[in-house]
């Protein structure tokens, strides 16, 4: 089937769906949706692999707006990327949605939501594959009012929350919205239409301010739907409030817009020329990630961990762009590949085990009633197929083999590594601090998961035995399965993914970063005899051509070539890291039974401490296990304490103390807090003006006349 065709079902699909919701009865609801999301996740996602696989770009006129523009609809390999990793994320999750729509947790709101969500696919593909700013802006102020929506309708509980999150979800993006609007119009004043191939072609012709101005509006107008520092003060507000059945599409699809635009704008359309936009995007995005982890860490809403996650991951795609911005911008196009590579792979890795997360923490909550990690432990005992799903998400997120996370994260550090290859001194600091500052960010990443992970399902259940506890609907189970399925297949195959991608870096950078990333070790393809015969010869020692003649591609070695004195710049296989850790898995069962074999098992009470008895209460808590990076970086935290005491007996013996922690999220501090007290400031001084004397209002009346008088004079 032809993108053209694809895309035309996946719309019509999404026709049907709406008018399913309409028309079908309340308990069949959750399955049509199953279905009709479904299918139209698998159309977008075929026809992104159609035209990333074949290279066809797909384009279709709709009609002409006179003086203006022509509606269009492009699908090129940079927006396929996009549309691929949407389809991939939405057929899962529609499993999910049918099963939360089933469940009733929508509170009566099942048929505004499962429309509003049909809506919201459509919005999400249209903004992929228009062709044209109106089209663009229009499609991404649908998602926007969807997204808000979603957010406010997804329960008839605590509404005031909802609305004010919702609220602030929506007034963040149409600030973006409109910044993001002014940029195209900047880039419009060189030509005399809309269309995208026109903005491009016009951008060439903007002088250094021009492209600034373009470049600081694009790139923080959509950094508000992605999430970056300093503009995400929404991010954990909006996810906390938005209902199970939305969450994974708000972390899986639409914050990947935001991504999309910056990328299309601020690299497409602009290529990078100097190495000014580079480093505010390797800088901003290093930021966001370290700023994003610490918050994951110290908090104890599984949602909220999620949502700064969220902020943690886009960082650290965008330090990816930056770097291949700036290699860019130094004329080392394949390198610059290599870069655009990582942070397109990582932000398909982030889909995949987002959304898989979201449906854990969806169904933790189904099952227990909270989300707070320090009420919850021990939930493998009751849900161990959730608790194996969510283990792999984590494992995933964290950055640890053989999972998708640790490919992606590997490439952008020794992306990130490969600075040496430039001459600016200050860029080559800049460089090293932002990847010191990527390096702790994985380490905290490490700490904030396991925590996450044993603190909801490791140790005794913190609110009491509750044997009611079970595993949620099988639809759930099934959604988790297919992502985390995912997750280690685009772990352990990197070299079928790398290939897959590449079409988008050649457009972005003119050069491709297979031949330089995955050498063909496997002599039955095309490209093997380019390989030196010492080269071939060392590494195939080395095991490099293990699975020849049984599996198809290039190989399964993920190996970055350099030149005649260093021809090898860093090496991987994830592949053979899996079959490794398997075999010493499967070794150290098979010593275990040797070891054991003539020994019985006893089981007894665990040990203590020597209390009889160990309480719930006085186990480990998710506070307890994230207090030391709390203290580390309460620079950073800066949270007000309230201290709160009861005395007994005589002065210096209390029954308790009590010790209140009321938190200021970091940007707010830096950013908004300023601007509100100065707008407090000075309406407290425009308030003394208000005193409700008559003689004083008119001389206020007098003095403005004079005023105006004097200026007109001037």
């Amino acid at each position: 089937m032809t993108p053209f065709t694809l895309i035309s079902l996946f719309f019509l699909t999404c026709a049907v769906g709406i008018l399913s919701a309409i028309a079908v009865r309340p308990e069949h609801r959750g399955g049509v949706f199953a279905w009709i999301g479904g299918i139209a996740a698998v159309a977008a996602f075929a026809a992104g692999a159609e035209s990333l696989l074949t290279g066809h770009v797909f384009e279709r006129t709709l009609w002409p707006l006179p003086d203006l523009t022509i509606l269009t609809l492009r699908l090129d390999p940079l927006s396929a990327v996009f549309v691929l990793a949407t389809g991939m994320v939405l057929l899962p999750v529609s499993i999910y949605a049918g099963s939360e729509l089933n469940r009733g947790s929508l509170q009566g709101c099942e048929r505004p939501v499962m429309v509003m969500l049909f809506g919201l696919y459509a919005a999400i593909l249209l903004i992929l594959i228009s062709g044209d700013a109106v089209l663009f802006l229009l499609a991404w102020e649908l998602m926007s009012i969807l997204c808000y929506l979603l957010v406010i309708n997804g329960s008839k509980e605590d509404n005031d929350r909802l609305v004010g999150s919702g609220y602030l979800l929506l007034a963040m993006g149409e600030a973006g919205t409109v910044a993001v609007a002014v940029g195209f119009l900047l880039l419009a004043s060189g030509g005399h239409s809309l269309e995208f191939e026109v903005l491009k072609s016009a951008a060439y012709g903007l002088d250094a301010k021009g492209q600034w101005a373009v470049f600081l509006l694009t790139f923080f107008g959509f950094g508000v739907k992605a999430g970056l520092v300093p503009v995400n003060s929404w991010v954990r507000q909006a996810y906390a409030a938005a209902p199970r059945a939305f969450a994974p599409v708000l972390a899986g699809a639409t914050l990947n817009l935001g991504l999309y635009g910056i990328l299309r704008v601020n690299v497409d359309f602009l290529p990078p020329t100097q190495a000014g936009p580079g480093m505010v995007m390797l800088i901003v995005g290093s930021a966001s990630a370290l700023i994003g982890i610490l918050y994951a860490t110290t908090d104890n809403d599984l949602k909220a961990v999620l949502a700064h996650s969220s902020i943690e991951n886009v960082g650290i795609t965008v330090a990816g762009f930056g770097a291949g911005a700036l290699f860019l911008a130094a004329h080392h196009p394949a390198i610059a590949a290599i870069a655009f590579i990582a942070a397109l792979y990582h932000l398909v890795n982030h889909s995949l085990y987002k959304s898989l997360l979201f449906i854990g923490v969806g169904a933790v909550e189904t099952q227990t009633g909270t989300r707070d990690i320090d009420r919850l432990g021990g939930l493998i005992r009751w849900m161990p197929v959730t608790a194996l799903a969510f283990l792999v998400g984590a494992l995933s997120i964290a950055g640890l083999p053989p999972f998708n996370g640790f490919v992606s994260e590997w490439l952008t550090l020794q992306a990130l590594l490969r600075s040496s290859e430039l001459s600016s001194t200050e860029v080559r600091i800049v460089f090293a601090l932002c990847g010191a500052g990527l390096a702790l960010t994985a380490a905290l990443a490490i700490t904030c998961f396991v925590k996450m992970f044993a603190m909801t399902f490791l140790g005794m259940h913190r609110s009491g035995e509750n044997t009611a506890i079970g595993e949620p609907a099988r639809a759930t189970l099934y959604a988790a399965g297919i992502l985390a399925v995912l997750c280690l297949a685009f772990g352990v195959l990197p070299t079928y993914v790398v290939p897959l991608l590449d079409p988008a870096s050649v457009q972005l950078t003119g050069a491709s970063a297979v031949d330089g990333l995955i050498p063909a070790f496997f002599n039955g393809h095309q490209a093997y005899s380019v390989l030196p015969p010492a080269f071939v010869s060392e590494f195939h020692d080395l095991g490099a051509q293990v699975g020849q003649g049984v599996i198809p591609g290039r190989g399964l070695v993920v190996l970055h070539r350099g030149g005649i004195e260093n021809p090898v710049v860093f090496a991987m296989s994830s592949t053979y890291l899996l079959l490794t850790l398997t075999a010493l898995l499967a070794l150290t069962w098979a010593v275990r039974k040797w070891i054991t074999r003539d020994r019985r098992v006893v089981r007894g009470e665990r040990w203590a401490g020597g209390v009889r008895q160990l309480l719930p209460e006085m186990t480990y808590t998710g506070t307890g296990f994230s207090n030391p990076v709390r203290v580390v970086f309460d620079a950073i935290f800066r949270p007000t304490t309230v201290l709160d005491t009861s005395e007994t007996v005589v002065e210096h013996f209390r029954t308790a103390i009590r010790r209140e922690r009321i938190a200021v999220y970091v940007m707010d501090r830096l950013m908004l807090q300023p601007v509100r007290n100065a707008v407090m400031g000075i309406s407290r001084v425009l308030a003394v003006m208000h005193h409700g004397r008559i003689n004083a209002y008119t001389a206020y009346v007098l003095l403005a006349m004079l005023a105006a008088l004097l200026a007109g004079l001037i």
